[in-house]
Formats: structure tokens, sequence, C-alpha cells
């Protein structure tokens, strides 16, 4: 009993240190927004002589965090649901008919997860298309980015569904588009609603395809607002941690109203009955 004690303890005191090295860094942002330049600059964790909350008014207005909110919520919300609605219908494909073409497929697709973006030969692509500097090839590249992660997790979903739901549907009159969207993607939604979030804040928090892809501010999302901020001859970090907090907001806001499906829809598919 004393060795369970002992070994709850050290397990208690190795996660309360664990928690601190991931906390520190969140705590010095947010801290160090509120304080001068001057005192910004040393990057301490101490508190700020004098409160500084106009740093994020500031960061609100120079760095047009209005506009660039717009932009990151077109580019997040738009390429996350296109992006988990035709990743959930090519799984759902790829897991019912399982064809040598169609296992070929679901092997190019999770490819995706090993090898990184060229982001080189896909300026190039998107000069030849003409989609340089537009909204819709930021999509374009935001949507297929999040495809092999997607079709991986709901493609194991759906082959712990049984065959027999779908058989009963088709008897009952389904065809394939009704069998998919009124029986197949409603029991999808924890799935769906854990790669929506993750993939969301995965877009949301981009900093290097709008980079790539883009050259003009009024393109930009919040992420690229530090650039009015950080430079060769200006580093004003107190406004640099505040642009951070501000575009941290709204990932964290959509994770807390979806984290209870997120454990459940990741192991809704490690098992089977």
């Amino acid at each position: 009993m004393k060795k369970k004690r002992v070994a709850n303890f050290v397990k208690t005191i190795v996660c309360l240190f664990m928690s601190l090295i991931v906390l520190a860094p969140f705590y010095m942002v947010v801290i160090n927004s509120f304080k001068t330049k001057n005192e910004a600059a040393r990057m301490s964790l101490g508190l700020p002589t004098e409160w500084m909350f106009n740093n994020y008014i500031e960061v609100i207005d120079k760095g047009n965090l209005v506009q660039g909110f717009f932009n990151s919520l077109c580019y997040a919300g738009i390429s996350t649901v296109l992006g988990v609605v035709l990743c959930s219908m090519a799984a759902f494909v790829l897991s019912r008919k399982e064809t040598k073409l169609n296992n070929f497929l679901y092997y190019f697709f999770l490819c995706g997860l090993f090898f990184p973006v060229n982001y080189v030969t896909l300026v190039r692509v998107f000069q030849w298309m003409n989609l340089t500097n537009t909204r819709l090839g930021i999509v374009l590249v935001f949507t297929s980015s999040m495809m092999p992660f997607c079709v991986f997790t709901i493609y194991s979903f759906v082959q712990s569904v049984p065959v027999q739901m779908d058989e009963a549907a088709v008897i009952d009159g389904a065809g394939p588009i009704s069998l998919f969207f009124k029986v197949i993607m409603p029991l999808m939604k924890p799935t769906l609603v854990t790669c929506f979030i993750l993939e969301f804040m995965g877009v949301w928090s981009d900093f290097l395809t709008p980079l790539y892809l883009s050259s003009k501010s009024k393109l930009f999302p919040m992420t690229m607002a530090v650039y009015q901020f950080f430079g060769k001859n200006k580093n004003y970090w107190n406004y640099i941690f505040a642009d951070i907090v501000l575009t941290c907001i709204p990932v964290i806001i959509v994770y807390l109203l979806g984290q209870k499906y997120i454990i459940g829809g990741i192991t809704s598919g490690a098992v089977k009955e």
C-alpha cells in the first residue's frame, strides 16, 4: 500500500512538472502582452510594472486584425467544411467497395500523412493556373492538405458500421446519396466533429501556406498580422504577444465547444464489435 502511495505521488509530481512545461510559454505570452515595449523585449515571467491594456487596441487597429479575422474564418471555415464532407464521402466509398483500385487510392491518401508539402512546386503550379494571390487557391490547398488525416480517421469509423444498415436502407428504397447523407452521415457525427475541430485549428494556425501563396495584405489571415510589428528595424514584442493571444482565442473557443466529441471521435472506430 505504501509503495502504491509513493508511486501515485511520483506520478502526480511528474504530471505537474509536465504541465508547467506546457503552460509556462502560454503564461509568458499572455503576461508579456500587457507590458511595455522594453519590458516585453526581456520576455520575463514577472508581472508588468504597468498594465498596458491598450496594446490589444493598437494591435487590432495597426495589424488590420478585423480583416485578418474574416480571412482566417473564410479559409478555416470553408476549407474545413468542404474537406470534411468530401473526405467522409470518399472514406465511405473506399471502405464499402474494397476493390484493388479503391485500396490503392486509400493508401495513396495515406501517403499524404508522411510527405511534406513542396511549396516551391505548389507555387509554380498555382502560377500556371492563375490561382496565386486568390482566396480560392488558399482554400483549395487547405482542403487538400486535410484529406489524408480525415480519410484515415473516417475510414476506420465506417468499417465499424454494420453493412446491414446499408442493405436495409437500400431495401427501403434509399439511393446512394440519401443512403450516405440520411443514414451513414448522422452516425459519423462524433468523428466528423473531431476532424472539423482538429483541422479548423490546424488551418487557423497555419502560417506558411498563406505566406507562400499570397503577397497581398488584404489576403493575410490573423497569423500573418505579426509582420506589422516584427522586422529588421522594429521588434514590438508586446504587440506580437497580443496578436498571438488574439489569434488563439477563436481556436480555444472552437475546441471548448467540441471537446466532448474529440476522444469519442478518435476512438470510435478503434474497436469493432
